[in-house]
């Protein structure tokens, strides 16, 4: 008898394109703003990099709550505003003539970055699959890698076509008329919504449903089984994310504007590339391993960045640098999916995300205010490499899988 198709692949496919854009242009889009502004304005670094870390701490401020939010209004809702959110951040950003415009430019985006990031691809899969979750998960966080593959570098043409106002003002009607609609079609809750189960099984489930204790989320912070995800994953974001906030000015010297967002494509290219790569292995081996071999890599490409590059050492350290920056925000989930019961699951990974962007917040402006003070990215690029090697020896210091989740039921 032939298999039903399971309409988990629907709301997979849903998620890709809600982070296609979301990522696209709330997270890999951020150097090229970065990079604009300074250009446009004659802003520093520092001073461009502090409207960014408002940002990320408005958005994990929201995504340490995302988890409620849609459990009580469900993802069509949530997403749904976060796109309408992001677009008028974007459109104002566009617009902006003083410093001050930025924060409240930033701050609209902030809620759409919280209603669509990291947590909610977690949070709008998880109901859906249980043992291929992470097949589900990696496939869908390839949409933010594309993001950053298709939108980014497509960010600096129509900004030297249109000016940096229309080109945000195309930017952020792209995510009215695609994401928004599209999650409004097909986003359900859950399963049991179309009265089918997880992974599209007919057998009864192992345990009560999705959905968390009260208590879940304070039990959790007084683990180390908890922080030993929760930590090293937000020390090596901050790194992460500093880096690739200023990306494009870092490589330009070397590069130029045009060749620098290829750069930036090229490194998300490798994403996608490291993503599927691990979406494909790790429901069969020890994650936080994955994460350590990651973390490793990265550091070698933030060497090769650092030695005043070529543009052949421009383009493999990106590259390098590339291979782990789609494993560093799917990883999390999935350890928390091994190691944790699923009845806790959307509680706790939306705090792990919240607090690890709160932590991240900070990249973009350790990396400006380190480069002003050095007057070069070097330094800002060794203390990024320190920051992640910290993070690769934490991690591995955790309990380590699913053979431990009765411990903590």
């Amino acid at each position: 008898m032939r298999a039903r198709y399971f309409y988990g692949w629907n709301v997979v496919a849903a998620t890709f394109v809600m982070a296609l854009w979301s990522f696209g242009l709330g997270f890999y889009g951020l150097t090229v703003y970065v990079a604009a502004l300074q250009r446009l304005h004659g802003w520093s670094a520092a001073a461009v990099s502090a409207p960014v870390t408002v940002y990320y701490v408005a958005g994990a401020l929201l995504t340490a709550s995302i988890g409620k939010l849609f459990e009580r209004f469900g993802p069509r809702v949530v997403v749904s505003i976060g796109s309408l959110a992001m677009a008028l951040g974007l459109a104002a950003l566009g617009r902006v003539v003083v410093l001050w415009q930025l924060y409240p430019a930033f701050l609209a985006m902030a809620v759409g970055w919280g209603a669509m990031s990291g947590a909610a691809i977690n949070v709008i899969l998880a109901p859906w699959w249980e043992r291929r979750r992470g097949l589900a998960v990696s496939l869908a966080f390839n949409g933010a890698t594309l993001g950053g593959v298709l939108i980014t570098p497509a960010l600096v043409p129509l900004i030297e076509a249109l000016g940096f106002p229309r080109a945000l003002a195309v930017s952020a009607l792209s995510l009215i008329t695609i994401p928004l609609p599209i999650a409004i079609g097909i986003m359900r809750r859950g399963p049991e919504t179309l009265g089918l189960r997880p992974d599209g099984d007919t057998r009864a489930l192992n345990g009560p449903s999705a959905g968390h204790r009260p208590s879940v989320r304070g039990d959790a912070l007084r683990t180390w089984r908890f922080w030993s995800v929760s930590a090293p994953f937000a020390l090596g974001l901050a790194a992460q994310v500093g880096v690739l906030t200023h990306l494009v000015p870092l490589l330009t010297p070397t590069l130029g504007p045009r060749r620098a967002a290829v750069a930036v494509s090229a490194t998300t290219g490798a994403a996608l590339i490291g993503r599927l790569a691990t979406g494909v292995v790790v429901d069969r081996v020890n994650p936080r391993l994955v994460a350590t071999i990651t973390l490793t890599v990265q550091m070698a490409g933030l060497a090769l960045l650092a030695r005043a590059p070529s543009m052949v050492g421009a383009y493999a350290g990106c590259a390098l640098f590339g291979l782990g920056v789609g494993n560093l925000t799917t990883l999390p989930g999935l350890i928390l999916a091994a190691e944790w019961p699923r009845e806790r699951f959307a509680a706790l990974v939306s705090l792990v995300v919240g607090i690890n962007q709160l932590t991240f917040a900070f990249g973009p402006s350790l990396v400006g205010v380190i480069r002003d003070w050095s007057g070069a990215y070097a330094p800002a690029l060794a203390a990024t490499a320190v920051l992640q090697s910290l993070a690769a020896v934490l991690v591995l210091l955790g309990p380590g899988g699913s053979r431990d989740r009765r411990r903590v039921q």
